[in-house]
């Protein structure tokens, strides 16, 4: 009996897990992480919470518990990195963030000794890099990603600079966060238990604004100024590493300094590449085919493998090779540029700018959309939304193309949001 409760209890926390619109698709695999990440009774309870932030007053209402004993739980989970604690307006909230970007990367983000970590970074490795299921639909379902890449900002010239929105440079995202956490890189740490690490940097990986607070707070980060973040930026900079953050424009909560080796986003975007399963930035790498002397600097450095030697087509040198560019799949990060000692490459922007979401409501409510869960956002039935929840929700939609505003109305079936929807339109056209 002990064992089927075990196992129900983690098979409603993988449901709880899927109601967000990047999940984990159920598996064995899975179910050993969560084992070695939550005890029986915790997976129980916190397959219970519901989608949005939420107070201990109303988890203690949903366990049936004492309002300090809820407490208590929920500071204990938020000390592991399993739930993220937020002030707002005076008081704590706490929210279950999804698995990636999230509690896998959290658990490795500093050497413990409360769970192996070793086993931990194996099984992350088969039911990461593996399996296929997660991290293909992590990466690649819908048009709206998890994930974007800033552009490599030594590289910009002048003419290129005016260009780049302030939400497009990393820097500018360091500047101005409310709060800047530096944990061990996920990634590279998995690997480092798997014997497969890079000499990449490791302490490296950035956080920001509430959820850097939260992992400063219990020790999964270490806290730092504006200087030590752009000096670690120039660190990510020197070491040709990708910026690779959350796709949002306000308050991006992570960046990423990705090598194309160990990184969960580069993997998937060679393995996944003709899904876009990352966010490009503006620009595009022009070559300048007199020039190029097919060296291949810039193709040992693409991290996607965008850039390959192509026969120069020349008579006189008929071993002659000159670099070629795949526009389908790169990223648009400019590490190329750096490589190129023949200044044989530049940065061009985009004919047409990659769309950003404003906010994690936004990116959540279209990527919900997209994977067909926006029910779970609007008929959460743990919680009932706030008037403010539920209208931030609704604004998004009514800013959507007309195309995702139909799928939304189909998915939740409401005559009140349809009826709404055709209201704004009429509106619009009057």
């Amino acid at each position: 009996m002990a064992h089927h409760t075990n196992k129900s209890g983690y098979t409603r926390l993988v449901n709880r897990l899927n109601q967000f619109p990047q999940g984990a698709p159920p598996s064995m695999l899975l179910d050993k992480i969560l084992a070695l990440l939550f005890s029986e009774s915790e997976a129980h309870l916190v397959s219970l919470l519901p989608i949005k932030p939420f107070t201990a007053d109303k988890a203690a209402k949903i366990w049936k518990m004492s309002l300090s004993k809820a407490g208590k739980i929920l500071d204990q989970l938020a000390s592991r990195a399993i739930l993220v604690d937020i002030d707002q307006d005076g008081k704590t909230h706490y929210a279950l963030p999804p698995p990636m970007a999230g509690f896998f990367e959290f658990s490795m983000m500093r050497v413990r000794h409360d769970i192996d970590q070793k086993v931990l970074s194996e099984l992350f490795y088969q039911y990461l890099n593996v399996e296929e299921d997660f991290i293909k639909d992590l990466f690649t379902l819908g048009d709206t990603q998890l994930g974007r890449v800033f552009v490599h900002e030594p590289v910009l010239s002048n003419d290129n600079a005016i260009h780049v929105l302030d939400y497009e440079r990393a820097s500018q995202v360091i500047k101005t966060a409310s709060h800047r956490g530096i944990g061990t890189c996920y990634c590279r740490h998995k690997m480092v238990h798997m014997g497969k690490a890079c000499n990449s940097p490791m302490e490296i990986c950035m956080t920001f604004n509430t959820t850097a607070r939260s992992l400063i707070k219990y020790g999964h980060a270490r806290t730092v100024d504006v200087a030590e973040g752009l000096d670690l930026l120039e660190q990510a900079y020197e070491s040709n590493l990708v910026q690779f953050g959350e796709n949002v424009r306000n308050r991006v909560n992570f960046i990423c300094n990705c090598c194309g080796c160990c990184c969960e986003a580069m993997i998937a975007a060679r393995r996944f590449a003709i899904f876009n399963p990352i966010h490009t930035s503006n620009f595009i790498p022009k070559i300048n085919g007199d020039t190029c002397t097919g060296c291949g600097k810039c193709v040992n450095i693409c991290p996607v493998e965008a850039m390959t030697l192509v026969s120069a087509n020349d008579p006189k040198h008929p071993k002659k090779q000159k670099a070629r560019l795949n526009q389908d799949i790169c990223l648009g990060c400019g590490l190329c540029i750096r490589a190129c000692l023949e200044d044989s490459l530049k940065l061009k922007p985009l004919p047409q700018r990659v769309i950003t979401p404003l906010n994690g409501t936004h990116r959540a409510v279209v990527m919900a959309i997209e994977r067909e869960k926006l029910q779970h956002l609007f008929f959460d039935n743990k919680v009932l939304f706030s008037h403010r929840a539920l209208a931030a929700v609704l604004g998004v939609i009514l800013k959507l193309p007309p195309v995702k505003q139909i799928m939304a109305s189909q998915q939740i079936k409401s005559r009140y949001l349809e009826t709404l929807i055709s209201y704004m339109e009429c509106s619009e056209v009057v």
